[in-house]
């Protein structure tokens, strides 16, 4: 998987941008496939500067589009909780550009207006989503030594609530002076990197490009790339030349009314070939336009005019802004680039840190991160799923949400007139979607003389197979019976009887599995479970506990989780007895026996399976115990109950029920089905076909 290295701050202005450009520096000197990411820009009718300075620097075939997630625009009105879709939007726009890259620098958020704390949590939740060890950079000369250290490990306890793996700490902006005593007080026993980069007034040395935007202004004069000048001095011009010319020095940035027309003179002058040090440039205030006759005067000059600015704000407040404004990175200033560059890698042990990106790579599995994997897995080769109840908008709205992911190739089934105009209200689009009628399909005829044949041994007239034909799961079921579709996604208008009873009757089950089960992908924070049975099999016995183990495993190991098989009891080992204990230790010799490379461990009770401090004490030569990632529970009730309790009250994403055991892939969907849940569904249905496929 893609390296991806989150870059973020306790607060704007820290100077995780030169951060972020150091980082960049040390992955290109490890690999080509490097790439830069914002999850968050400001909102702006131009470009981001930060973004086209990484991609002209470093020469990223990435475009621009793929350089961010989202625009401050999407933030507005979200309050402290962070929205899923948010998070799912800027994680498309990752994965689009992570997909090409074997690193990717990602530099979290800087809004101006929002709190610390929401701005940290939402750095926070995305780094967790993408999977990104984080590097956090705190501005010394905001702090005492004491109030540092409490916000590296204020920084160090966000990050560990969120699950985020710490890559390093940086400590910017250290006065010469201080950088000992820094040093010593922030340096961390657990080995995490701490690194101090020195304060460096020419780093904060604003360009006439970061002034102008601070304040508004346009720029009646000079070139753009006049703008990229650093800017050492500002005075305000409200003195006459004469004394205004004592107090000029090279690179001052003028501030002065707009009618002050003989400041302009003298800008210019300082331009040309004369003992005046060449200023920076001029920046009206009050909305006042110049002299037109002193601005085609200065036009005129070409190649050596003297850039000239002008704001609405007046002059006290523009001085004021002007003065709280530093330098950026972004602004074109190569030299305060090289020097940055130099800078940090002066301070930072740049080859261990560029094998220290290259090496990481996330083994936290959030349930973004999970459905988005899901997502891929199933796009790497899209499968034909068949969905029969286009009846439903909630259908019909996850079939164009699984279209435009590239997920499946779908058959939705319908009255195509009626599902179209309903698309049309919902504001949706059904053009790459087979639309199908049953009742006047082309297939229909073969359907039905196949359901006879299959059901002749039970009387099955040509009469009743025509009429089933009709019937839109019937219809779904004989299309993956013959190949027509990969699998079929059944139940969002109609009990799960409806949805498995033709699936049983016509699909079957596999060979060596004598029931159909059930299990839930159990989506935690920090890991992923799969539970089984929680939906179909009320009262399974030892045979059919080991057929519901088995499958389990299969089914895990299609969704890349390591089938470790916990068969869920009271008793741990031999420390109980009863009927209910024996049935789990049977079933456990039955899997052992039917699949001996399979690890599993029997009976065993839940705290003991997955906590290994517990399993050190129970069982502490067991390969599963504390390990376990597949849970089979002893009854329906048991794991009906436990799927919901942890769900609702461990913060764990449910999906399912995901059906197993069958010949070919059918799962059945709750009436009360979001489209999440749908999409969810289909995405696994097509893995579970890329399965069977890659099995054949």
């Amino acid at each position: 998987m893609t390296a991806a290295i989150y870059i973020t701050s306790l607060a704007p202005g820290s100077g995780k941008s030169l951060v972020s450009l150091g980082a960049l520096e040390a992955a290109a000197t490890r690999t080509a496939k490097v790439g830069y990411f914002r999850p968050v820009i400001a909102e702006s009718e131009t470009r981001d500067g930060q973004i086209e300075m990484m991609r002209s620097r470093y020469q990223l075939s990435q475009s621009y589009e793929q350089s961010y997630g989202v625009t401050t625009l999407a933030t507005r009105g979200v309050g402290h909780h962070v929205p899923s879709e948010l998070v799912h939007r800027i994680l498309a726009r990752y994965e689009d550009l992570a997909r090409e890259c074997d690193v990717v620098i990602v530099e979290g958020t800087d809004f101006t207006g929002a709190s610390a704390a929401f701005e940290f949590a939402l750095n926070a939740e995305i780094a967790a989503n993408l999977g990104a060890a984080t590097v956090v950079v705190v501005p010394a000369r905001q702090h005492e030594v004491p109030q540092l250290v409490a916000a590296l490990e204020a920084a160090r306890l966000g990050l560990a609530e969120h699950q985020v793996t710490l890559f390093g700490l940086v400590v910017n902006r250290v006065p010469e002076a201080d950088y000992d005593a820094i040093a010593a007080a922030v340096e961390r026993s657990d080995g995490t990197p701490v690194w101090l980069l020195p304060e460096l007034s020419e780093l904060e040395r604003p360009a006439l490009r970061d002034l102008t935007a601070a304040v508004d202004a346009e720029r009646l004069a000079g070139d753009e790339d006049s703008l990229g000048r650093g800017v050492r001095n500002v005075i305000i011009g409200a003195m006459t030349l004469p004394h205004l010319i004592q107090r000029l020095t090279p690179d001052t940035l003028v501030i002065a009314p707009g009618d002050r027309s003989d400041i302009l003179l003298l800008a210019q002058a300082s331009r040309m070939e004369s003992d005046l040090p060449s200023i920076a440039g001029v920046l009206l205030t009050g909305g006042y336009q110049p002299d037109p006759t002193m601005l085609d005067f200065i036009h005129g000059v070409g190649a050596d005019s003297v850039p000239i600015m002008l704001t609405d704000r007046d002059t006290f407040e523009t001085a004021d802004i002007i003065s709280r404004t530093r330098g950026t990175l972004e602004s074109g200033d190569d030299a305060k680039l090289d020097l940055a560059l130099r800078m940090f890698q002066e301070s930072v042990a740049v080859d261990e840190l560029a094998d220290r990106l290259i090496a990481t790579r996330p083994d936290q599995v959030t349930p973004v991160m999970f459905e988005r994997r899901l997502v891929a897995q199933a796009r790497s080769a899209p499968q034909h799923i068949v969905l029969p109840e286009g009846e439903d908008d909630r259908i019909l709205l996850a079939a164009h949400r699984i279209v435009l992911r590239g997920a499946a190739e779908l058959t939705v089934l319908g009255d195509p007139e009626d599902m179209q105009q309903r698309a049309e209200r919902l504001g949706i689009h059904l053009d790459d979607i087979n639309l199908i009628d049953p009742s006047s399909s082309s297939q229909r005829q073969l359907y039905a003389e196949e359901i006879q044949r299959l059901r002749a041994h039970k009387g099955m007239s040509a009469e009743t197979a025509w009429e089933l034909s009709e019937d839109p799961t019937w219809f779904g079921t004989m299309m993956v019976q013959l190949g027509d579709a990969g699998g079929m996604v059944s139940g969002a208008a109609h009990t799960t009887a409806d949805t498995v009873r033709p699936a049983l009757q016509i699909i079957r089950t596999a060979p060596d599995i004598s029931v159909v089960s059930s299990v839930f992908l159990m989506v935690l924070p920090e890991r992923v479970f799969v539970y089984g049975d929680c939906a179909v099999l009320p009262h399974p016995n030892a045979e059919q506990l080991a057929d519901i183990a088995v499958s389990s495993a299969a089914t895990a190991s299609a969704f890349g989780i390591d089938p470790r098989v916990a068969m869920l009891s009271y008793s741990t080992g031999s420390s109980g007895s009863g009927a209910d204990v024996e049935k789990v230790t049977q079933a456990t010799e039955i899997v052992r026996e039917r699949e001996p490379t399979l690890l599993v461990e029997g009976p065993i009770q839940f705290d003991a399976a997955v906590d290994p401090h517990v399993a050190r004490s129970k069982l502490p030569d067991s390969p599963v115990a504390g390990q376990a990632t597949v849970l089979i529970f002893p009854d329906l009730n048991t794991g009906n109950n436990t799927y919901k309790a942890v769900q609702r009250s461990g913060g764990a994403m449910a999906i399912g029920p995901v059906l197993q055991g069958l010949r070919l892939p059918v799962n059945d969907l709750s009436r009360g089905a979001t489209v999440d849940d749908i999409v969810n569904t289909v995405v696994i249905t097509a893995i579970q076909a890329q399965r069977l496929r890659e099995d054949d």
